[in-house]
């Protein structure tokens, strides 16, 4: 099964594709430099996960709309958007998920809190150690 987009639609959904991957390089540029250069651990994982959804997810959609404007897998091009939207889909929901057990491992096992602390929720509720 083949599709066939009209051209200016066909222009449109590859320039939208193609908008989305550079806005994912530049997701990613902006995390490895958060990486380097933020103090502690728990703002590094903020950057990290800019990183996941900006720099993952937002170019994994660009690409299933450039494959599908360009017809470059030819009867493929369907299956092969399809696949890349499900697997950013993924990544939404499991991105978040992991994030958060990372950072209550951190919270649990000690690591330096970032200074000054100004609230700390875990701790007031009487779950934390």
């Amino acid at each position: 099964m083949e599709i066939n987009i009209p051209s200016p639609i066909s222009d449109v959904v590859l320039l939208i594709g193609m908008v989305l991957v550079s806005i994912g390089a530049v997701c990613d540029l902006l995390a490895s430099i958060g990486l380097l250069r933020f103090r502690n651990f728990f703002l590094r994982m903020h950057a990290a996960t800019v990183g996941i959804i900006g720099g993952a997810v937002v170019p994994l959609i660009g690409v299933g709309l450039i494959a599908l404007s360009l017809n470059a897998f030819g009867s493929f091009t369907l299956p092969f958007t399809l696949l890349s939207i499900a697997t950013a889909s993924f990544i939404m929901v499991v991105a978040p998920i992991a994030t958060h057990a990372l950072a209550n491992a951190a919270y649990r096992a000690s690591t330096p809190k970032p200074e000054p602390l100004i609230y700390d929720a875990i701790k007031e509720e009487g779950d934390g150690s």
